[in-house]
C-alpha cells in the first residue's frame, strides 16, 4: 500500500493539563541525594544545582508559552510502514526554494531547530539572499516526542531513513537535501545512499567518525586531529552505554522522575557545549533546555528514545543489518562494520567541541565541503544558530 498526501493529517501540541499537574506534584515531591563535597560537576549534576533548575520548571517557567510558540509552525502527523511519524513542515514564502529536511539528535527534538528555521525558510526577512530560501521539514526522529510508539524492534538508522526518504516522496519532493547533527548524522548520510537520485546534498554536523582498524590509519593525523582522537577515547560515555546496553531498564527510572529526566539531559548540555568549563544555560537558554526536556517527560520517550543506541551499537554487534556493508575486525572502539561509502555530495561542519576527523569522513562520505569553527559546541543549531545557518547556505550554494 502506498502513502499519499492524503494520509497526512494536521497537528497541534496540547498536553493534557493533567500532565502538566502531576509534573508540578512530581517535581515538588522529588526525594534529593546526598553527595560527596567539593566534587562539583565531575561525578555528575550537583544536588543544588538541578534542584535550583527544577524548582524554577516547577514554578517559573511557562510550558503553555512555549508550547503555542511550537504550534505557530506547521505540523503533521502520518504512519509510514507502521510507524508514526510527527514532523513540522515550514514552507519558504520563495516558490523556488530548496526542500531541507533537518535532523535532531540524542537528547533533542524539533526544538532544537527553532532558531533557524526564519533565517532559512525566508532568507529575504532576515537579511539573507532569497535565491538561498529553504522548504524545511523537520521530523521528530522516530521514538522521539510525538513521533511514537515506535513500530518494532530494529528501528535502526538505515531504517530511520527508509521512512524519512517516504516521507519526503509524499510531500512531493523530488529532488531535497538533508541535514543532521548526532543521531541526524548517522540518519542523514544513509537518506542519501538509500536514494541518491532524490538526495542532492547531505549537510552534517556534530558528526561522530571511527577508525575501523585499517593499517597506518592513526599515522600522521594533525595535532588538532590527536586531540580530538584523545578526547573521543577519553569521553565518559556512560549515557551511551546505559542506552545501549540496557535502555529499558534505565527508562523506568527517566520515566517516573521528572528530576531525574531532567538531570540525565541537563548533563549532556553541560558537557557538548561551548565552553566546556561553563553551565549549560552559558551556551544554551534555560528556557530551551527545559523545553527540550518537557517534550521528553510529557510524551514519555525517555525509553524509546534511547533505543536508536541499541540499535545501533549492541543490536549491531551480532545482527548487523543487510545493507550494513563489510564486517571489520577493528575492534569494539571501530564500531564493528564500515559503511558502504556515500556518493551523495556531502558537506561537514566542525565545531570547536566536535571530535570529528576528516580523513576517516572523507573514507565514508563524499566530503565536497568542509567547514572548522572555532566557537560553538554540540548543539550547534541552538548554540551559534547563525553559524549553522551560514554553512549550510554556503554548502548548498556549491551544489546549484
Amino acid at each position: 500500500m502506498t502513502n499519499s498526501q492524503q494520509d497526512i493529517q494536521p497537528f497541534r501540541i496540547d498536553i493534557p493539563q493533567a500532565r502538566l499537574d502531576d509534573l508540578d506534584a512530581r517535581l515538588a515531591a522529588t526525594r534529593w541525594p546526598d553527595e560527596l563535597p567539593g566534587v562539583g560537576w565531575e561525578r555528575g549534576v550537583p544536588v543544588a544545582y538541578l534542584k535550583d533548575l527544577a524548582e524554577h520548571w516547577r514554578t517559573g517557567y511557562d510550558w503553555r508559552a512555549h508550547e503555542a510558540a511550537l504550534n505557530e509552525h506547521p505540523q503533521f502527523t502520518t504512519a509510514i510502514d507502521g510507524q508514526n511519524i510527527h514532523f513540522l513542515h515550514v514552507r519558504s514564502p520563495e516558490p523556488d526554494a530548496t526542500p531541507l529536511m533537518l535532523l535532531h539528535g540524542w537528547p533533542g527534538g524539533v526544538t532544537d531547530f527553532l532558531d533557524v528555521i526564519g533565517p532559512l525558510s525566508d532568507p529575504r526577512g532576515h537579511g539573507g539572499d532569497p535565491a538561498e530560501a529553504f522548504h524545511l521539514v523537520i521530523p521528530s526522529l522516530p521514538g522521539f516526542g510525538f513521533s511514537t510508539p515506535l513500530a518494532g524492534p530494529g528501528m535502526n538508522a538505515a531504517r530511520m531513513a527508509g521512512v524519512l526518504t517516504r516521507l519526503m516522496a509524499m510531500l512531493g519532493y523530488a529532488r531535497y537535501g538533508v541535514q543532521g547533527y548526532d543521531t541526524g548524522s548517522w540518519v542523514a548520510p544513509e537518506m542519501g545512499r538509500q536514494d541518491p537520485g532524490h538526495v542532492t546534498g547531505v549537510h552534517l554536523n556534530a558528526m561522530i567518525t571511527f577508525p575501523v582498524g585499517a593499517d597506518g590509519e592513526t599515522d600522521g593525523l594533525t595535532d588538532v586531529e590527536q586531540r580530538r582522537w584523545q578526547r573521543m577515547q577519553n569521553f565518559n560515555d556512560g549515557y551511551l552505554r546505559c542506552n545501549s546496553k540496557r535502555p529499558q531498564t534505565v527508562t523506568y527510572g527517566l520515566h517516573d522522575s521528572p528530576a531525574g529526566q531532567l538531570a540525565w539531559i541537563v548533563e549532556k548540555f553541560k558537557e557538548l557545549t561551548d565552553p566546556e568549563d561553563g553551565l549549560p544555560e552559558d551556551s544554551v537558554d534555560r528556557d530551551r533546555i527545559l523545553t527540550d526536556v518537557s517534550l521528553y517527560w510529557l510524551t514519555g520517550t525517555a525509553g524509546s528514545a534511547a533505543q536508536i543506541y541499541y540499535e545501533e551499537i549492541s543490536a549491531a554487534s551480532w545482527n548487523a543489518p543487510a545493507d550494513a556493508g563489510e564486517w571489520t575486525d577493528g575492534g569494539e572502539d571501530a564500531g564493528g562494520w564500515e559503511p558502504e561509502r556515500g556518493t551523495v555530495p556531502t558537506g561537514v561542519l566542525v565545531s570547536a567541541h566536535d571530535v570529528t576527523i576528516r580523513r576517516w569522513a572523507e573514507r565514508d562520505h563524499d566530503i565536497v565541503h568542509w567547514t572548522e569553527l572555532e566557537r560553538g559546541g554540540h548543539f550547534l543549531a541552538m548554540e551559534a544558530p547563525d553559524l549553522l545557518v551560514d554553512d549550510v547556505r554556503a554548502f548548498f550554494r556549491k551544489l546549484r
